[in-house]
């Protein structure tokens, strides 16, 4: 597949300016939203989304690949298992009766930021995430989620593990 950018000419990939520690006026999301950075992926709080669930995670690579058709396979894999350990402290910390995770690519996928991401929701019974519209949470209410999945995820390395190898 030939690579097709959507990314309009002077993008400001707000994921590469926050893991590169900076805040652009432009980029909603701030270094304090980053809960995990290993070499090859990270795990931030969303600057937006349902408020029925508050706390909602984006998974990205550490490099920039515009979507899903361009991401190698060390960076895709990499990406499902930091899912999965967002997954299981979400689930450990927030309250939530269970977790949602979508990806998207492509306008007509309903991609609107131009660095691929994986969404985790957390979930709660009548919550309606589909039927909510798209909010904009400030900095210091995404610090109370930051910092609780940050410190879970710290002192609780076995979220990472596989679950063949260590019984959770």
């Amino acid at each position: 597949m030939s690579r097709i950018s959507h990314a309009p000419p002077g993008y400001l990939c707000p994921f590469c300016t926050v893991l590169a520690g900076q805040k652009h006026e432009s980029v909603w999301s701030v270094p304090g939203d980053v809960v995990y950075c290993g070499e090859v992926v990270a795990a931030l709080i969303a600057a937006g989304g349902s408020p029925n669930n508050p706390g909602h995670v984006l998974v990205i690579p550490v490099a920039h690949f515009e979507n899903l058709y361009e991401l190698p396979e060390r960076e895709g894999a990499a990406m499902f298992r930091v899912t999965r350990a967002i997954a299981r402290a979400m689930r450990a910390t927030s309250g939530c009766t269970g977790v949602s995770t979508r990806q998207h690519n492509e306008p007509h996928g309903s991609q609107d930021v131009w660095h691929v991401h994986t969404h985790v929701f957390p979930r709660f019974e009548n919550d309606q995430l589909y039927a909510q519209p798209h909010v904009r949470t400030a900095p210091d209410e995404r610090k109370f989620h930051a910092d609780r999945l940050r410190t879970y995820l710290e002192t609780h390395p076995e979220v990472f593990a596989d679950p063949e190898k260590v019984k959770l």
